[in-house]
This record gives C-alpha cells, sequence and structure tokens, in this order.
C-alpha cells in the first residue's frame, strides 16, 4: 500500500489554526499559565497532534508572531506606491494599531517582551518583521522629504523605527474599548510636519 503524502495546504490550514488559538490563550493567560493541552481542546485536536505540527510550545509561541512576517509584507507592497506617502504612512500605521484597543492584544505585547530575551529564535522571528516594516516605512518617509512633504531634518530610517515605537506605545497604553486613532495621527503628524516659518541661517 503506498503511503499518503501530507497535503501542504492542509498542513498549513492546521497549523493556522492551532497559531490563532494559541495566541488568544496566550494574550489572554500569559504564556507560562497557558498549556499545550488547552490549546488543543480549544482547537478540539489531542496536544500529540499539536506536537505534530510544533515541536513544543516555544515553537508555538513563535509560530504566533510568524504569521506577522507575510501580512506585514502584503501591507507594505499595498502602500509603496501611494500617490501621497504621507497618507500612505499614516495608513500603515492605522493598520499596525487597529488592535490596540483590544485589552488581549496589549497582553500578547507583554508576553512578547518577557520572552524575546530568553528566544533568540523568537527575537529574530519580530525582528525579520520589524525590518520589513521599518524599510517600508523609511522609504515612504524618503519620498516624502524629496516631495517637501516631511521635515528635511529626518533621517528616514531613525524615523521610521521612532513610528514604530510610537506603534508600540498605543498597545501598551490604549484604554480598553477606545481607538487611538486620532491620537496616533496627531503625535505623527507633528513628527514629520516640515517646520512652519524656518528661515535659513545667513552665511557667515
Amino acid at each position: 500500500m503506498v503511503p499518503r503524502r501530507a497535503d501542504p495546504e492542509r498542513i498549513a490550514q492546521k497549523r493556522e489554526q492551532i497559531a490563532v488559538e494559541a495566541g488568544r490563550l496566550f494574550a489572554a493567560q500569559g504564556y507560562d499559565r497557558t498549556s499545550v493541552a488547552e490549546v488543543a481542546k480549544a482547537v478540539g485536536t489531542s496536544p500529540a497532534s499539536v506536537f505534530y505540527y510544533f515541536e513544543d510550545k516555544a515553537s508555538l509561541f513563535r509560530a504566533v508572531f510568524e504569521r506577522d512576517l507575510p501580512a506585514a509584507e502584503a501591507l507594505i507592497a499595498r502602500h509603496a506606491e501611494a500617490p501621497d506617502p504621507v497618507t500612505a504612512i499614516l495608513d500603515v500605521l492605522d493598520a499596525l494599531a487597529r488592535d490596540a484597543a483590544d485589552p488581549s492584544a496589549s497582553g500578547m505585547l507583554i508576553e512578547l517582551l518577557r520572552r524575546a530575551g530568553d528566544d533568540p529564535e523568537l527575537l529574530a522571528v519580530v525582528g525579520r518583521t520589524a525590518n520589513v516594516l521599518r524599510e517600508g516605512l523609511a522609504a515612504l518617509i524618503s519620498r516624502g522629504i524629496t516631495e517637501g512633504a516631511i521635515d528635511p531634518d529626518l533621517d528616514a530610517t531613525e524615523t521610521a523605527a521612532w513610528l514604530q515605537a510610537i506603534v508600540d506605545a498605543t498597545y501598551l497604553n490604549a484604554r480598553p474599548g477606545h481607538s487611538p486613532h486620532i491620537e496616533l495621527h496627531r503625535t505623527v503628524l507633528g513628527y514629520l510636519n516640515p517646520p512652519q516659518g524656518r528661515q535659513e541661517e545667513p552665511n557667515g
């Protein structure tokens, strides 16, 4: 009897399902208080089945953040050629901060900060996603500087990193159920806008 081949699409779908449920539980209960058995129960499968798709609990936690990379790539690609770079930057940041009002999202960020120092692989996963976002934002910032819409004294890469930090702050400080959209726009625009009425220093 010829052994049945594994279906890559089915495996990917199952991994995604498990990662989604794991993320929900990790965010609500924390990494240490969430067992693989609880994740398996939420998915409707057995712990052994979870370990078929994931090496251990740490790899399951990493999988929650591995899902962010293709989403980040798609987000940047969608806005890379936008006619107005400042509007594109705000749209990207809005997308990144969309879940900030959800208490479970801030819980997941806190768990990430706790785990990252003990898991170099997790740090690498998060770093790849952060780099995609930073490079995409930096490209938009550079274009905005060239077009005169963004303060020319800003360094594009450094500014992109600060914008990412502002998004992180929305998760740590947003009130539950309150979208930080207005505060985010006010902060970012105040940072990016060229100074008004600046005069060049006279030579000599």
